[in-house]
């Protein structure tokens, strides 16, 4: 029996396919174990910044090291998006794009029988379905993530993901529906729903978003229904009127922001204004005032100068957000913003990120005071810790009954 050791950085959509390598090599008979001296390594790669680039290289460095005659397969967005520079590491056996990830243990089983080649790549944008969604469902304890989307229709100039990703591409209603009746019938009170850009879902098959949360909230068993990221101008009427009025849907919305500048968001091609941004978060909370809402905010993009970051710092510091997800602006090969002047320097980046994350430290504490002594819906997440339906992680001595989910007061 071999044995096969898993590595994974990045987003959630790199856990989900994880999960679902892992499953086919367990169901062949191979012994997954910790990142130890495997037989097998798979690292499954981040490029989203060029730390991600580092941070996948340094783990398939450490594979390596832990078995030198160990094969050493790198997969994921990395592998898809840059693989001839992978393949000048003398560490690296075999690479595996996106692409190909569903035929992986096919491809690991026939290079070492001394078959196929050592790169497996193919343009993405020539998937049309989502067909590695056998398993859809990834588990967080008593939390299940239901990957329902793949891809990005969008191309913001700073944005490697449609080239990791390719285009959107959605799983079935009814198939989302089955799995989100058997989960609710085995008990789950919670689910998740998320995708590469979860608010694209179903521009490929003539239904979208607000169509599935329809029929997903008259699912009985089930007490909410929570969304990873949603962006801005992709929220339609109905879509938005659903958002705040069901009760079934968690009051905790993440709505990327990127730059409170108005020149910054064209530059990144980003379809709608900070005015369009404001109004829709004041929409929000005016009808679920108890509302989280979070936001990602890139700082130091090409030409960025003090005024549009006080503009966005400013924004931010008006607006009643619960939490900032800061990231430095990366340069990323391909996308448009790589050969934009006015580079910022790492300095700054640097500066401002950290005022930026200042302000979350202090923004996160308003909001946990602004909901002391409200009575909420929560779940048990773990013993004597609870989640919120607004997204806040309480320790409360208690609680043991893993995944009741009560009413409690803050």
């Amino acid at each position: 029996m071999k044995n096969v050791a898993f590595f994974t950085l990045g987003c959630r959509s790199n856990e989900f396919d994880t999960h679902l390598m892992m499953h086919q090599f367990i169901q062949k008979g191979y012994r997954v174990i910790d990142f130890e001296k495997a037989d097998i390594y798979i690292i499954n790669t981040c490029s989203v910044t060029a730390g991600a680039d580092r941070s996948s290289r340094q783990a398939i460095y450490r594979a390596k090291r832990s078995n030198p005659h160990g094969l050493v397969v790198v997969t994921g967005c990395y592998a898809q998006t840059n693989p001839h520079a992978l393949s000048e590491l003398k560490e690296v056996d075999l690479i595996v794009g996106n692409t190909h990830k569903r035929d992986i243990l096919k491809i690991i089983e026939e290079y070492l029988e001394g078959r196929g080649e050592k790169i497996y790549v193919d343009n993405i944008f020539r998937q049309n379905s989502v067909e590695n969604f056998d398993i859809i469902t990834y588990f967080e304890k008593v939390r299940p993530f239901v990957k329902i989307q793949e891809g990005c229709n969008r191309f913001c100039t700073f944005c490697v993901i449609p080239f990791a990703r390719g285009k959107s591409r959605s799983v079935p209603k009814e198939k989302v529906l089955k799995e989100v009746r058997l989960l609710a019938e085995k008990g789950f009170k919670e689910v998740v729903l998320t995708g590469t850009q979860l608010t694209q879902y179903g521009w490929d098959m003539g239904t979208d978003l607000y169509e599935l949360l329809v029929d997903l909230v008259k699912i009985r068993e089930l007490e909410l229904v929570r969304l990873s990221s949603v962006y801005p101008s992709e929220i339609s009427k109905d879509l938005l009127d659903l958002l705040l009025s069901e009760e079934k849907i968690a009051p905790h919305f993440h709505i990327p922001l990127q730059s409170g500048s108005d020149r910054i968001l064209k530059l990144m091609k980003r379809d709608y204004q900070v005015k369009d941004y404001v109004k829709l978060i004041e929409e929000i909370l005016k009808k679920r005032p108890i509302s989280g809402i979070g936001t990602d905010v890139i700082v130091g993009f090409p030409s960025e100068n003090d005024e549009d970051f006080t503009k966005t710092y400013n924004l931010l510091y008006e607006l009643p957000i619960y939490y900032l997800h800061v990231f430095p602006y990366s340069d990323r090969k391909g996308t448009k913003a790589y050969a934009m002047s006015h580079k910022v320097s790492k300095k700054v980046k640097r500066e401002r990120v950290e005022a930026l994350k200042s302000l979350d430290y202090e923004k996160r504490k308003i909001f946990l005071e602004k909901n002391r002594g409200m009575e909420l819906r929560a779940l048990v997440i773990d013993e004597n810790r609870l989640l919120t339906e607004n997204y806040i992680n309480l320790e409360r001595e208690g609680y043991r009954k893993i995944g009741e989910f009560l009413r409690i007061k803050i």
